[in-house]
């Protein structure tokens, strides 16, 4: 007895399933979906703290530099006028500046002595006003705008 042969084309493949339905016993995969880990797989390990590094300390040093830097240069900035007391002698900090610096009075720098000290605001007008008022006094500087508002009546040295 021979069996008979399989009925159908050998080539066929099997029936198609309607667009958007998974193939037939089984669950589709979740695209981009990471499985689960097998039970017992190890921990990720734990990030290393970070250490001081020579850059980072490098940074830091810079940093605290042009701190110290950015306030030597407020304070050399300063004006010393508005340290100025009556009997000091002042220069003028340079040629191109308003800006007045106290020098010893013998120094050859100096080009007048404080004779008043007014504290209050003045145009130019009412400060030599005030100044014509103290005996050889020769000129004046007020300061005005920055926080203390002052006159300085001054005279020969």
């Amino acid at each position: 007895m021979t069996t008979p042969p399989p009925q159908g084309n050998p080539f066929a493949q099997g029936q198609q399933q309607p667009y958007g339905q998974p193939p037939q016993g089984g669950f589709p995969q979740q695209p981009g979906q990471p499985g689960f880990p097998a039970p017992g797989a190890p921990v990720p390990p734990e990030q290393p703290s970070r250490k001081l590094t020579f850059k980072t300390i490098k940074n830091v040093v810079i940093v605290v530099v042009l701190v110290c830097v950015a306030v030597a240069a407020y304070i050399a900035s300063r004006d010393d006028a508005n340290q100025a007391k009556v009997g000091d002698c002042l220069k003028s900090a340079s040629s191109s500046s308003d800006r007045m610096e106290v020098v010893d009075c013998s120094s050859p720098e100096a080009k007048g002595k404080v004779l008043k000290k007014v504290e209050g605001h003045f145009t130019s007008f009412t400060a030599e006003t005030e100044c014509r008022k103290v005996k050889g006094a020769t000129g004046f500087y007020a300061e005005t705008g920055d926080g203390e508002e002052f006159l300085l009546c001054f005279g020969d040295v």
